[in-house]
């Protein structure tokens, strides 16, 4: 009998397989045949679930998203259970501290993000996720922010879309010079900064 395979467990596969090639080489190794090859794969089989070099960068963005979606969510349901007797403040920093690269998983899925980022400057096809991934990062902020301010964590009249924009100014930078210069930013200094930051907003400062 042939051998029966899950068309989902493939595309993971051969996602991770991206995620190395581009980890290890640079996103502009990533070809087909290189992917097909980290998988041990035919690059018919790649094809088989990829109807091209596009769609599967997409769906390798896609995965990355979903990764980061799920960490956030355990963390945002936690705070926003009334019944959780977390420490908000604290549950808010380790929320967001997930968007930082402060360990191996998280510093290697930052350095993925930022070569696709990167590429979607001069890619189309990429823009759209990128944009989205921008996107959906601003809104957390918003979402963050506007929560912390009905529970009386913010002055009153914090502007909340300036502060989003702020703190998300802020994410971004600490985990580029995490990723870039890894000898000049430590994580226990970036999670300093992200502390100081947060508590100069409940400071309105």
């Amino acid at each position: 009998m042939p051998k029966i395979v899950d068309p989902e467990a493939r595309r993971q596969e051969v996602a991770e397989a991206v995620f190395r090639v581009v980890g290890r080489d640079g996103l502009e190794h990533a070809s087909l045949r290189n992917v097909a090859d980290e998988a041990g794969l035919a690059i018919g089989s790649v094809r088989h679930y990829f109807a091209d070099h596009a769609e599967l960068m997409i769906f390798a963005m896609d995965e990355l998203s979903r990764r980061t979606d799920r960490r956030v969510r355990a963390h945002a349901d936690e705070i926003l259970d009334p019944a959780s007797p977390i420490d908000r403040a604290v549950g808010t920093e380790e929320l967001l501290a997930e968007l930082l690269p402060l360990d191996e998983a998280r510093h290697a899925e930052a350095v993925l993000w930022l070569a696709f980022t990167s590429a979607a400057r001069t890619r189309p096809e990429l823009q759209p996720r990128s944009q989205e991934m921008h996107d959906s990062k601003r809104s957390l902020m918003a979402h963050v922010l506007s929560e912390a301010d009905r529970l009386g964590g913010l002055p009153p009249g914090t502007d909340i879309e300036v502060e989003s924009l702020r703190l998300t100014a802020l994410l971004d930078g600490l985990a580029f010079q995490l990723v870039l210069h890894p000898g000049h930013t430590t994580p226990d200094a970036a999670r300093h900064v992200l502390r100081r930051h947060l508590r100069g907003l409940q400071q309105g400062n």
